[in-house]
């Protein structure tokens, strides 16, 4: 079998919610998420999606993740597409870094073997441990009493995974922290999550404001590692990372100098289900535990990353994100679908999700031209 086209599609996606704001004063309501098609000679066809989180969160933006598969795509053609390391090989032997624009490939590669071979990808990355896993959301920064209210809400749907938006005046932030505290129960897990939001001086005020909260996990308070591990030396909450652990190394040393307890597996960050999967199990054989989620997008993404949750096992896996849960926009029926505050993974082949080609219109670029 070999790689006969690839397509580049753009799919707009809105925050279900009107605007999601994070640390920083960054304020998204809209994102161009970008999907790609990779059709074999075969018959078989597999998609996967990238949708950067806007241009400042991480150093990746959509415009980049189309200029890099520009590069990418015509390097690929003629490739056997079940080959994934040939694939991802031949990505690298093109483009040095840029992990989230071949993730879309990737995961396509993964979709469409799964097709050809009559297998789920969930079942291609080890087995099906679980068939259902919990759920988070993530709460914008608000007012304590905003912030409060949205998690009630969401909890009434049946969420009990909780991710606070914080990183601003430490003060304000132990507020919001502690009233969503007060205000939930025993069965409910809050992560407060600062997006690098504050230096090593502010994280620490912010640590130790927090320290007696119950049910409480700190995620990446700084924007480095080095500020990160010093802010874990000074509190006993324990420590998720995300923005700064993207390969192997990075995550060797957030457990071995950082004291990381968890740590947030964005496929797309990480540069697809080849290395999420490499990733995934390391964190298993250190016993570290993961959020399985991406930067931002809808079906495809949700899909991807359900089946990465659905294969690791129970203990490991921290929360899981479905996307799909916080856009307006759905190009695959809305599937996967969560159900009171917990996934699961499509049991058909591949991802297991249908994408609706005619909603998307005209591809963006087509390779061979």
């Amino acid at each position: 079998m070999k790689i006969a086209a690839i397509e580049v599609h753009h799919f707009a996606l809105s925050y279900v919610h009107g605007v999601y704001t994070m640390s920083g004063g960054r304020r998204i309501s809209s994102l161009p998420s970008t999907l790609v098609r990779v059709i074999s000679d075969a018959g078989y066809e597999g998609w996967g999606e990238v949708c950067p989180l806007g241009s400042t969160y991480l150093p990746q933006h959509a415009g980049g993740a189309r200029a890099a598969l520009a590069l990418l795509a015509p390097a690929l053609i003629g490739l056997d597409p079940t080959n994934h390391a040939l694939v991802y090989d031949t990505m690298d032997s093109v483009l040095s870094g840029h992990a989230y624009a071949k993730s879309p490939i990737d995961v396509a590669c993964w979709d469409l073997t799964g097709k050809a071979w009559g297998a789920s990808v969930a079942d291609m990355l080890g087995g099906v441990r679980q068939h259902r896993f919990p759920l988070y959301f993530a709460v914008p920064l608000g007012t304590p009493e905003e912030m409060t209210r949205y998690v009630l809400a969401r909890r009434a749907e049946g969420i009990h995974r909780f991710q606070l938006k914080i990183g601003g005046d430490p003060t304000l932030d132990a507020l919001r922290a502690r009233q969503v505290i007060d205000s939930t129960g025993p069965e409910d897990l809050v992560v407060g999550d600062a997006n690098c939001g504050w230096r090593l001086n502010e994280a620490l005020v912010a640590a130790r404001a927090m320290e007696q909260l119950p049910r409480f996990y700190f995620e990446q308070p700084c924007p480095t590692m080095e500020e990160c591990i010093e802010v874990r030396r000074h509190t006993s909450l324990p420590m998720v990372y995300d923005e700064i652990v993207d390969d192997a190394p990075s995550l060797i040393r957030a457990v071995r100098d950082g004291g990381a307890g968890a740590f947030n597996l964005k496929v797309s960050k990480v540069g697809g289900l080849t290395k999420a999967r490499l990733l995934r199990d390391l964190a298993q054989e250190l016993g570290v535990q993961l959020t399985v989620e991406d930067t931002w997008g809808g079906d495809l993404v949700s899909a991807a990353s359900a089946h990465i949750a659905a294969s690791t096992r129970e203990r490991s896996l921290l929360s899981v994100s479905f996307m799909n849960d916080w856009t307006s926009e759905h190009v695959a029926g809305y599937q996967p679908r969560s159900r009171d505050g917990f996934g699961s993974a499509p049991g058909g082949p591949g991802l297991g999700v249908e994408v609706d080609v005619a909603a998307l219109g005209a591809p963006l670029q087509r390779y061979p031209a």
